[in-house]
Parts: structure tokens; C-alpha cells; sequence
């Protein structure tokens, strides 16, 4: 069940970090009421992945999760560049994240 909330975690973390492009620096109430709403589910979801996922793990799971979703929804939504060292970089960090959850102990 901890890897189901630390995958819930990085899911809002993309979801607030897109949140917060819209919110024109908080002074959007919606899009400012997404953002930290999103950063509190994401915060509480960590916060129970944490009870059984070794801390260093979980940490640079969650923010790889939230790195590469973000960069990936930059690319959809925003037309952001899809360069290869960009699309490289992006699998690296997918790398690394199978490779901690391969190598972690629960």
C-alpha cells in the first residue's frame, strides 16, 4: 500500500506544480485553491508511504515522479521543446526510479 500512496504523491506533485503555472503568482483563487490543495494530498500521501519506504527512496521517487510528469505535461500541454536531451534525461530519471524500487528492501 506504500507504493500506491507514493505514486499518489507524485501524481499531485505534477498536478500542483501545473496548478501553480495558473495561478499568475496567487492571485487566482482557483487555480491557487488547486495548487495547495494538491500540495497538501500530496504531502499527506508521502507522509504515509514514508511509515514503510526507506526516506531517501521515497524522496527521490516522489520528486522523479513529479520532475519527469511535469516535464512530460510541459511537452502536452504547453508545447514545450521535445529535444533528445530532454527525452533522454526524462528516461534517466524513469531509470533511476525503477532502480530504487527495484532495489528497495520492502
Amino acid at each position: 500500500m506504500a507504493w500506491i500512496f507514493l505514486l499518489i504523491a507524485g501524481f499531485f506533485e505534477i498536478v500542483w506544480a501545473i496548478s501553480l503555472k495558473y495561478t499568475d503568482g496567487f492571485t487566482r483563487l482557483w487555480p491557487s485553491v488547486a495548487t495547495v490543495v494538491a500540495m497538501g494530498i500530496s504531502m499527506v500521501c508521502i507522509s504515509f508511504a514514508l511509515r514503510s519506504i526507506p526516506m531517501g527512496t521515497a524522496y527521490a521517487m516522489w520528486t522523479g515522479i513529479g520532475a519527469a510528469g511535469t516535464v512530460i505535461v510541459g511537452m502536452v500541454l504547453f508545447d514545450e521543446p521535445r529535444d533528445a536531451v530532454r527525452l533522454l534525461s526524462i528516461a534517466a530519471i524513469l531509470a533511476g526510479i525503477v532502480g530504487l524500487k527495484l532495489s528497495s528492501p520492502t
